[in-house]
């Protein structure tokens, strides 16, 4: 009953704060689920949740997508999201989120004292390829996005309907890779299940909250969510 409260609690946070910025339901799910649940576990019922959010959604922002720059994250995560299940297979995770969280305490600096990042093709790709990578392997695709996006200055209108686009295909792709190659359980698809309803309470909060927020306030969250997010990968993997 304890584990159930908690899940209810992290699965309620973590959708209010995607639906109202964007990013945060694997970035602060993840991390959080990890208490109760094996790696694979978590992993796999953050991915099953988020693909329902995603999915709900997606129906709602469609028009405000930027279709250009969503196929090139898409085109880029293929490679990562190969290279990712081998390292969600094989590789110890702890050097892994060693490495992204230091990289991301790092670039979270440089974006407050105002580094600004010109977008590109070839930036889109690398962005959406390391992405990819972090949703086979850890199940958080948001913080290269996030980097990126930020210092690119792109609307938050723009960052939320393009990425909740973009973590409908690459959340779905990465599940079928982790099942093919390493399997579920019975215990993943039930705290999915008994996760939903929160799940929507969570998603109706955000989308309220949402229309209040300013762009000064979206950046300043998006700012707590990389340093807590880099803090919590470098903390957990000693």
């Amino acid at each position: 009953m304890e584990d159930l409260i908690i899940l209810v609690l992290i699965v309620l946070v973590a959708s209010f704060l995607q639906t109202s910025t964007g990013y945060g339901f694997s970035i602060i799910g993840t991390p959080f689920l990890l208490l109760i649940y094996p790696a694979h576990t978590a992993i796999q019922v953050n991915i099953i949740l988020s693909i329902c959010l995603s999915a709900f959604m997606i129906f709602k922002v469609r028009n405000e997508v930027d279709k250009s720059l969503l196929f090139k994250l898409i085109k880029g995560s293929i490679a990562g999201l190969l290279f990712g299940i081998f390292l969600y297979l094989f590789l110890d995770i702890r050097l892994l989120k060693m490495t992204v969280g230091a990289l991301i305490l790092i670039l979270t600096i440089l974006l407050i004292l105002k580094l600004t990042i010109k977008r590109t093709s070839n930036r889109d790709f690398l962005t959406g390829g390391i992405s990819g990578l972090l949703t086979t392997s850890i199940g958080v695709p948001g913080p290269p996005l996030l980097l990126y996006f930020s210092g690119a200055k792109i609307d938050k209108t723009t960052l939320r309907s393009t990425t909740l686009a973009y973590y409908l295909f690459v959340y779905f792709a990465s599940l079928v890779m982790q099942i093919s190659f390493g399997g579920t359980t019975k215990e993943t698809w039930i705290s999915s299940l008994l996760a939903i309803p929160p799940l929507f309470a969570g998603i109706m909060l955000g989308q309220l909250f949402f229309k209040w927020i300013s762009q000064i306030t979206f950046r300043i969250i998006t700012y707590m969510i990389l340093i807590f997010t880099g803090i919590y990968l470098l903390a957990t993997s000693f």
